[in-house]
């Protein structure tokens, strides 16, 4: 058996045997609130805290014994080093990856206490963080993005979505909508009872809420979103020949999993204003978490900013789940979508300015970092790491994606100030419009 040989069945078998440790981690399922909750909240005025405390989260026994499992990652950890060697690439991302699931066990066990928060900014990081390569914080960002989604030329634009499908109905709709991408039919959409959002991904199949109702354009983003993204680049890691562990996501890859999808949705026209703002909220919510504010203070901030009661809760319950609703701890998960989609975007500038483009399938390859993604390339070149099957279609052919680029990295020349001052006297010349009412945004996992 040759170096190179046995190398690629240490790889494969350390992998494997990450996969067979980290199936029971369930992060959401450990921190999930009963749907009663928010009927509850609701009719009390937005008055009374939701009944969370550590209590609670005892009540919700994980699928695994913390102590045991946390032993048996760091061992496999140790013997990740010394098989693969300190110095190689992919023992240290597979070493990274067992980490964050040791930091996971952790937080879980801190599930309804202050900690919980210190460990949660370690495996998503913190809204006063900054961006990679830039000054501004995500919180500056978020703010930012919050102004823009809230002009009146937002609202202008949106167009009402009736809430058409439900229940089999809409399986049968998103079931045929993904027929067409996954063609050897690997991805089933069935419906759930035990989700409290109205959908989820698994590793093979999107979960609908049989409780929920959707529109066309809900079932357009959940099948960009969900579909191509999550669901395509766990198969796509799954049906890696070594390096399995790509078929599984811990905490490092999330910012890049849903900036991607984000991005998917803004590259097929999935998204609406309604939907980029509530993401960017999350951001806002978070910050003010962190800073203390218990659950009644982040729902009224969003009341007063125009949100529905059932949106401010909604926005409100994804930061406090897992955390403290009197404040002092919360869940910063989701700051991934904004602070992952513009560090993918840019990305993607840069290896269209660098002149390898090339590279940029590999974000598609399995559930990685953009860090990741050089390193699984020249791994990719030596045979070792396996094309991604399941792509997009302007990630399949390249030409239109280095365009609309090239365009963009060109246009931030551009004085975007000085152009806008020039085109303000023409529009303030437009009579005043009332603007079309804008649809419920759908909230998934």
């Amino acid at each position: 058996m040759t170096i190179q040989e046995k190398y690629r069945l240490h790889l494969k078998s350390l992998s494997d045997e990450l996969l067979a440790l980290q199936k029971p981690i369930r992060i959401l399922d450990a921190i999930k609130w009963p749907r009663h909750l928010q009927s509850d909240f609701l009719a009390s005025g937005g008055k009374a805290l939701p009944a969370i405390d550590r209590h609670f989260y005892e009540s919700l026994p994980l699928e695994f014994d913390p102590r045991n499992k946390y032993l048996e990652l760091k061992e496999l950890r140790d013997r990740i080093r010394r098989r693969l060697g300190p110095q190689d690439d992919l023992g240290r991302i597979l070493q990274e990856t067992v980490d964050q699931y040791m930091v996971v066990i952790e937080m879980l066990r801190q599930r309804g206490q202050p900690d919980f928060q210190r460990y949660s900014q370690r495996l998503y990081g913190s809204a006063s963080d900054h961006l990679r390569g830039d000054r501004k914080t995500l919180k500056e960002l978020g703010a930012r993005l919050c102004d823009i989604f809230s002009l009146p030329g937002a609202r202008h634009l949106v167009r009402p979505y009736p809430k058409e499908f439900e229940g089999e109905a809409a399986v049968a709709r998103l079931q045929g909508k993904l027929s067409s991408y996954f063609s050897d039919g690997t991805v089933q959409v069935k419906l759930s009872d035990g989700i409290v959002s109205d959908a989820a991904a698994g590793g093979d199949y999107i979960k609908l809420n049989s409780h929920a109702r959707f529109s066309e354009l809900d079932l357009q983003v959940l099948e960009v979103h969900e579909g191509w993204v999550h669901v395509g680049t766990t198969l796509n890691g799954r049906q890696q020949s070594y390096a399995t562990w790509l078929g599984a996501g811990s905490p490092r890859i999330t910012a890049c999993q849903e900036g991607l999808a984000v991005l998917i949705e803004t590259l097929t026209f999935s998204s609406f204003p309604d939907r980029a703002k509530r993401i960017s909220d999350r951001v806002m919510a978070i910050d003010m978490a962190e800073r203390g504010a218990d659950f009644i203070e982040v729902f009224r901030h969003f009341v007063a900013k125009g949100a529905s009661e059932h949106d401010a809760y909604k926005i409100t319950q994804r930061v406090f789940r897992g955390g403290m609703v009197e404040g002092g701890a919360c869940f910063t998960k989701d700051l991934s979508y904004v602070k992952g989609y513009v560090e993918t975007v840019n990305f993607i500038r840069s290896a269209v300015l660098e002149g390898v483009p090339e590279i940029l399938p590999m974000l598609f390859v399995g559930k990685v970092t953009l860090d990741d993604i050089p390193v699984l390339y020249q791994h990719y070149l030596e045979g070792l790491i396996d094309a991604p099957r399941y792509l997009p279609p302007m990630f399949r052919d390249l030409t239109g994606l280095y365009v609309w680029f090239g365009f963009a990295s060109g246009m931030s020349l551009v004085d975007i100030g000085r152009v806008q001052q020039h085109f303000r006297q023409l529009f303030h010349r437009l009579p005043a419009a009332d603007p079309i009412i804008a649809p419920v945004d759908i909230e998934i996992d």
